[in-house]
């Protein structure tokens, strides 16, 4: 069977065909929304929650393709995080502070797995880190991501920058302990 079947024989409540859905889509949805809740429990959970509103909206649902159909779980889960993070009101923004100025050697990325690089930009704080997979990753135009968290385009477009410098900063960071580990 192939996704449309399954989206077909889900929509008239198949278990078996959900579950289908399901194993198809779970990792990677669970890591989007590790992207943007720090806590794994959270991630599963907003995950979960987001499979639960896939699968109840999914007979107003029109299938267009494999793709149609990742975009539109990803965007319920992102939905999910983005609320979870409102109503937690981790969603905070960060003063200039934390992002100063970094130059990044060329090599440095070169010495990381991509693995390394999640975990660091799971490290910077929730403002910049939402803002940040929302137009980096996910290709969101600040004018969206304004809307989609009531902010103003300028904050979005601050706090992507400050984002920036951060990861840059922690890059650096990371890419001098792990030549100095590799020295070792």
């Amino acid at each position: 069977m192939n996704l449309q079947d399954w989206v077909k024989e889900a929509r008239q409540n198949s278990r078996a065909a959900q579950k289908c859905l399901y194993d198809a889509f779970s990792g990677s949805m669970l890591l989007v929304c590790r992207r943007y809740v720090k806590d794994e429990h959270d991630a599963e959970e907003l995950m979960l929650n987001g499979f639960y509103k896939f699968f109840s909206s999914l007979p107003a649902f029109q299938y267009q393709g494999d793709a149609a159909l990742f975009g539109w779980v990803k965007k319920i889960m992102i939905n999910e995080c983005l609320m979870f993070l409102r109503k937690k009101r981790e969603f905070t923004l960060v003063s200039d502070s934390l992002a100063e100025e970094f130059a990044l050697p060329d090599t440095a990325l070169d010495r990381l797995a991509a693995a390394d690089i999640f975990e660091l930009i799971l490290e910077l704080p929730a403002g910049y880190r939402t803002v940040f997979n929302l137009h980096a990753i996910e290709g969101w135009e600040h004018k969206e991501i304004a809307a989609a968290l009531g902010i103003s385009d300028g904050t979005s477009k601050s706090q992507l920058n400050k984002a920036r410098k951060l990861l840059q900063k922690n890059l650096l960071q990371q890419g001098l302990n792990y030549e100095h580990r590799k020295r070792k």
